[in-house]
Order: C-alpha cells, then sequence, then structure tokens
C-alpha cells in the first residue's frame, strides 16, 4: 500500500497515539494531531496531508463539522472515527463526501483497508469531477459555436455546414481555439 501522509483529530490522548502507533506500523507519515475540529481544519491547510482521520464527537467543532470545512477547502479522503454506528451520523457523513467510516475500538486490521478504501473512493471522485467538468465545458463550447454559427448564416447566407466551415477556417488562420472565436463573434454580434 502507497504511504500517505496523515492527520489525525482526536481528542483523547490515548486514542489518538494508538493511531499514530498503528499508522507508523502501517508505514504512514502523522503530520499532525489536532484535539479540537477548528484545529484540523487549520492544520490541514497548513500541513496539507494525504488523508486526514477524524473523531466524529470533538469539543467545539464536530469531526463533521470540520471535515466539511476541510473538503471545501483541501480536498482529501476523510475517514471518520466513531464509537457509535449510528444510521444517521453515517447517512450525515456521506452527504459531506467522508470517505470512510469506522467505528471506535479502530484495530489495525480494520484501519488499513479504510485507508486504502478512502483513497480509491476519493481518487476516482477526483477522477469523475474531472470528467464531468470536461464535458460541461465541451457542451459550453458547443453552444457557443452553435451560437456563433447562426450568426454567421444569417450575417452572411451561408449554409450550416458552411459557416461551420468557415470557423474552422478562420480558427485555424488566427491561431485560436474554435470556442474563443465563437466567443468573440458572439460578444461582437451581442454589441451590434
Amino acid at each position: 500500500m502507497k504511504s500517505f501522509k496523515i492527520l489525525i483529530a482526536e481528542d483523547e490522548a490515548l486514542e489518538a497515539m494508538g493511531l499514530e502507533t498503528m499508522l507508523a506500523h502501517l508505514g504512514h507519515e502523522v503530520v499532525g494531531k489536532a484535539k479540537t475540529g477548528s484545529e484540523a481544519v487549520a492544520m490541514a491547510a497548513k500541513t496539507n496531508p494525504d488523508l486526514a482521520i477524524m473523531d466524529i464527537k470533538m469539543l467545539g467543532m464536530d469531526g463533521l463539522a470540520a471535515a466539511k470545512a476541510i473538503l471545501t477547502k483541501t480536498p482529501m479522503p476523510i475517514i471518520i472515527l466513531s464509537a457509535f454506528s449510528e444510521e444517521d451520523l453515517v447517512k450525515e457523513a456521506n452527504e459531506i463526501g467522508v470517505a470512510s467510516y469506522l467505528t471506535k475500538p479502530v484495530m489495525e486490521a480494520t484501519l488499513r483497508p479504510a485507508i486504502a478504501l478512502a483513497a480509491s473512493r476519493f481518487s476516482e471522485l477526483q477522477r469523475l469531477r474531472k470528467e464531468v467538468d470536461t464535458l460541461q465545458e465541451a457542451l459550453e463550447t458547443r453552444k457557443l459555436v452553435e451560437r456563433a454559427k447562426g450568426i454567421i448564416m444569417k450575417r452572411q447566407g451561408l449554409s450550416e455546414e458552411e459557416a461551420f466551415k468557415l470557423l474552422q477556417k478562420q480558427s485555424s488562420c488566427r491561431n485560436v481555439k474554435m470556442a474563443q472565436l465563437a466567443g468573440m463573434i458572439v460578444e461582437t454580434s451581442d454589441f451590434l
């Protein structure tokens, strides 16, 4: 298994030490130990860990609120620890985007697969987000090109195919992306 830089957020000192020992035995490096949710958020931004393991119940900001704040600022796989396996907590953790959920006491035998699963799920989620962004960008480009074609067809009396070929040719001649050229045409048309 790959070695990770891990942030621990656990208010019970013995639990935190136990986790640190298990993580070291599994070949991971603990880059920070927080006792509160707000400390965890600050440490996550400062230490840039690969993964966070957070207790659900801490003074002040709880683990779920801290996980949400961390995921907003510094996306990473997060494993939530809890002495409870209440369905509502698991559901809330899932909705926030937590990658895994472990009940205490944590054993090395359950920690290893939880880390592997959390890292894998996070990686897959990042890949899917990137794919969605690419598809959205392609759709926006397509809409822009369609509008530009319509403007060219109307202004120059060309067919759809001729307008598209003209866009392609001008994009190539001017050494600009088709979306950029289409955007300039639409913007100019809106101005006029």
